[in-house]
């Protein structure tokens, strides 16, 4: 019994356990994620804490949350499975380029919107069903262009690590700024010329309106992974 409690702990994540016991408990699961977006979205990562979700929540105990969700991990997990849910929009448009861009353009959206989301992206693995779900929808766009056996895994890949590479980044510096108290335009004007790029670009870099700015970066960059790929199998 307890080498199968240390296997389940060993698997560290909320996905590889079995849900919680049907209980009482005035809170349900899907009523304590949704709150936990809303609470990451208006304070960010660094100060979350399963305390604070409890006087969020109005319950003066943090066992009360105890009964839904295992651990502060497990509910960070959960939300950003939640945040991946954004991503699954339609995508059965234009060609197989048109309908990949469609989805990943979809889920930067959804963790730009979201910054604390791509921040555990990097330590958390997608094992959600939402983020599975996304990566099928992918799979099976792919697979109907007829890219097969490796390459097929290698263009989902390239995909998705470019989605969750372009997400990271870009939260650092959201997160960076967040943390000086200052306006993105603010900021930029401070820091610039320490970075020796000038607050102009540095104010451009960061902005999602500009042309220079993280989204049309990621368009760009996006639509250059994809026409570098080709249905073919790899030698």
């Amino acid at each position: 019994m307890a080498r199968e409690a240390d296997r389940k702990t060993v698997l560290g994540s909320v996905w590889l356990r079995a849900d919680p016991a049907q209980t009482r408990a005035p809170l349900s699961r899907d009523d304590i994620v949704r709150t936990a977006v809303k609470v990451l979205d208006r304070d960010g990562l660094e100060t979350f804490s399963m305390r604070r979700m409890a006087a969020e929540l109005g319950t003066a105990a943090t066992s009360a949350l105890y009964w839904r969700v295992a651990n502060k991990n497990d509910l960070l997990e959960l939300a950003v499975d939640e945040v991946m849910g954004e991503a699954l929009v339609p995508a059965d448009e234009g060609d197989w380029r048109d309908q990949v861009t469609v989805l990943a353009r979809a889920a930067y959206e959804a963790l730009w919107a979201h910054p604390w989301a791509p921040q555990l992206l990097a330590s958390h693995a997608g094992l959600g069903p939402n983020y599975q779900a996304l990566a099928e929808r992918m799979l099976t766009i792919l697979s109907s262009a007829g890219f097969k056996g490796a390459h097929l895994d290698a263009a989902v890949s390239a995909v998705f690590h470019y989605l969750i590479g372009a997400a990271v980044t870009d939260a650092a510096w959201t997160a960076t700024v967040r943390r000086s108290g200052l306006g993105q335009h603010e900021w930029a004007t401070a820091a610039g010329d320490q970075l020796g790029v000038g607050a102009t670009t540095l104010a451009a870099y960061l902005s999602r309106e500009d042309l220079a700015g993280p989204e049309a970066r990621f368009t760009t960059g996006l639509r250059a992974i994809l026409i570098g790929l080709r249905p073919r199998q790899l030698s």
